[in-house]
């Protein structure tokens, strides 16, 4: 008779803790590094790597080939990566780039370094397409030798053969050819349109580099080079999108970077090119180290501050703005047209994609680029800038029409708003945003730290209810839930359930909670609130997160770099802060490292630049994810329903073994 412990399939034991190497995590979550609609990015990432070398002065030409076998190559005539071995890991230095995701020449941005300027810092980059690739080939001419690697699946499958060049031949560059692995990607054709754009886009921004884009399979061949074209491309492009050019109102270009006797870098800074126009399309385009910012981000967010301010100072210098007109930066900005090209020397982007910018400091150095900029140019273009002037005036007009309109909808029977509520001045319900906020602490912090003018405070006391499984009309009886409803202007329903949403006071109602535990376990009663009780709040997009960071990082002077100041949301974004800093040669402790007990803790300019700033913040929108509705209600009854105890274990027993540890 045999005796002992019953086992299962399910069991959660140490055996259940899998950890990912080397490519493993590229390959078993692809979407966490690259876009998977098709192989785009990963081609990107090569191209960028080449394009690196021509912003260092380093290359001249950059080839890209669409073969016909559907693998694509990119050449360029750099410096070549180097292939002799690496000092620490004893194995040559581009094998390294291709397999480790945290590897690269992009680090060390001191003096030295191989590149001042690069498209960021993720360590992640060609590694990524050799992982989604089911072939790579590297070809590297450098020190008058040809050398070659292949790889598979991420892997080395032949080692790097070196052979020197022929008697008198001088060649130095990079060749690589990409086989995208079909099973990562909804579709293997690479997009020749977006292509195109990327391709072109990169020779306006690296003047005199000649790009080239060749299709096997229909014979083209396709060539940009322009030798100063900022100012051509947006003339261009916003020539295809309206087909006349005559309804430009303004057109100002500039550039400055830094000689390095300011706060910033020797070398950071931008270039730009805006026009205004009163109709057609609107043209927007911002790149950071020539990497494309298609979600745009901070360096975006200091161009309007920067025209803004210029915008407002000539406004207000010639008296032109009406009575009873508040100029807005959405004003000016509204029938803008720019591309912004920003030097960074240190980018740090939102998601490894770099589709957003998130450097803090990018704000400020391009605002103060462009603002003086501006205001030198309208001061010596006074008719030009009086127009301009009158087509922003009646941005603001027509924004302040349409706000009254709002207004006088949503008059009649208007509740007594919470006494606790701290509003907003504004009446554009799309614009205002509600804070609800834990604790009296935390929102005496955020009622000093906010934009009055369009951001409202109301904060919670305790724990809001689980209002899972809650009745419709007994919600108001909780104190906490009655003002949320009343403060929002919308009552509670149902998915079926049609609601006026005329009533909505703010375009945004954004959850702000400490960073711990504690918060997420707020975040998540009142995520069960607004998903039961006001789904359509969630379904149109008005549901949002804060992110506030657990850590703030001091780092001293270092090289060209003044002392810095970092935020991190997690002990894993602390960690990579702490791997940077040490890479750019910072000793051991010399940074220090302050933890945020909560959101009382953090003083009101922290927690406005930090959390609450829209240039500046992390602000997530809550959307429905890929399981139906019914399944959703299904997954949120069995974790937040009363009797659902056993439920619930048995789910985390099954699916504990899931769970990614970075060991």
């Amino acid at each position: 008779m045999a005796t002992g412990k019953k086992t299962n399939s399910s069991e959660y034991t140490e055996a259940s803790i899998r950890v990912l190497k080397g490519l493993e995590p590229v390959k078993q979550r692809p979407g966490m590094y690259t876009r998977t609609d098709s192989p785009l990015h990963i081609i990107q990432e090569v191209i960028d790597n080449a394009s690196d070398e021509a912003l260092s002065g380093a290359a001249g030409h950059i080839d890209v080939v669409l073969h016909s076998d559907a693998s694509v190559s990119v050449t360029d005539d750099g410096r070549g990566i180097p292939v002799g071995l690496h000092p620490d890991e004893g194995v040559p230095v581009v094998e390294i780039v291709f397999t480790r995701l945290h590897s690269g020449g992009k680090f060390d941005k001191g003096a030295g370094g191989a590149y001042n300027f690069s498209g960021g810092l993720h360590g992640v980059g060609v590694s990524v397409t050799n992982a989604l690739a089911q072939r790579l080939d590297v070809t590297v001419w450098r020190d008058s030798a040809r050398h070659t690697m292949r790889f598979a699946e991420g892997e080395v499958v032949e080692s790097l053969k070196s052979a020197a060049l022929p008697r008198g031949e001088r060649r130095s560059g990079t060749a690589v050819r990409v086989w995208p692995n079909p099973k990562y990607f909804d579709s293997q054709q690479v997009p020749i349109p977006e292509l195109e754009r990327l391709l072109r886009s990169k020779a306006v921004l690296l003047p005199g580099v000649k790009v080239t884009l060749t299709i096997e399979k229909t014979g083209e061949t396709r060539q940009w080079q322009y030798e100063a074209g900022l100012r051509g491309y947006l003339l261009e492009a916003l020539h295809e999108g309206r087909g006349d050019e005559n309804t430009l109102i303004a057109l100002q270009e500039g550039e400055q970077y830094s000689t390095g006797a300011d706060n910033y870098a020797e070398g950071e800074g931008a270039a730009w090119v805006v026009v205004w126009s009163d109709a057609g399309n609107v043209v927007r385009e911002s790149f950071v180290n020539l990497i494309p910012t298609s979600a745009g981000g901070t360096h975006e967010s200091g161009l309007r501050e920067g025209l803004f301010g210029a915008v407002k100072s000539f406004v207000d210098l010639h008296a032109l703005l009406p009575k009873g007109v508040k100029l807005l930066p959405e004003d000016v900005f509204a029938r803008a047209s720019f591309v912004l090209s920003a030097k960074v020397l240190d980018p740090q982007f939102q998601g490894q994609i770099k589709e957003r910018l998130n450097s803090r400091d990018a704000v400020r150095l391009v605002a103060g680029c462009c603002r003086p900029s501006l205001e030198l140019w309208l001061n010596e273009h006074v008719e030009e800038g009086k127009k301009l002037a009158e087509l922003v005036i009646s941005q603001a007009q027509a924004r302040l029409k349409s706000a009254q309109k709002v207004e006088k909808k949503k008059g009649s029977a208007v509740a007594v708003l919470p006494g606790k509520l701290t509003d907003c001045e504004s009446e554009d319900t799309l614009r205002n945003e509600i804070f609800l906020v834990e604790g009296d602490s935390a929102g005496g912090s955020a009622k000093a730290g906010r934009d009055k003018e369009f951001q409202a405070i109301l904060p919670l006391r305790g724990k809001v209810l689980n209002s899972w499984e809650s009745e419709r009309d007994r919600l108001f009886a909780n104190n906490e839930i009655h003002d949320i409803a009343v403060a929002i202007g919308v009552d509670p329903h149902g998915v079926q359930d049609d609601p006026d949403l005329s009533g909505l006071r703010y375009g945004k109602i954004c959850i702000l909670s400490d960073a711990d535990v504690d918060g997420s376990h707020i975040q998540v009663l009142l995520l069960t609130l607004f998903f039961k009780h006001f789904p359509k709040l969630i379904m149109r997009g008005h549901i949002h997160v804060a992110r506030p960071p657990l850590f703030r990082i001091d780092a001293p002077a270092r090289g060209k770099k003044p002392a810095q100041k970092f935020y991190a949301l997690d002990e894993g974004e602390l960690a990579a802060i702490e791997d940077r800093l040490r890479k750019e040669g910072l000793r051991e402790g010399s940074w220090v490292i302050s933890r945020f007990k909560g959101l009382g803790e953090m003083n009101p300019e922290q927690l406005w630049e930090t959390t609450m700033n829209p240039d500046t913040r992390r602000l997530c929108p809550v959307e429905l994810g890929a399981l139906d509705h019914a399944a959703t209600v299904a997954r949120m009854t069995m974790l937040m329903g009363k009797g659902e105890a056993a439920a619930r274990r048995a789910w985390l027993e099954e699916h504990g073994n899931e769970v990614e540890v970075d060991i």
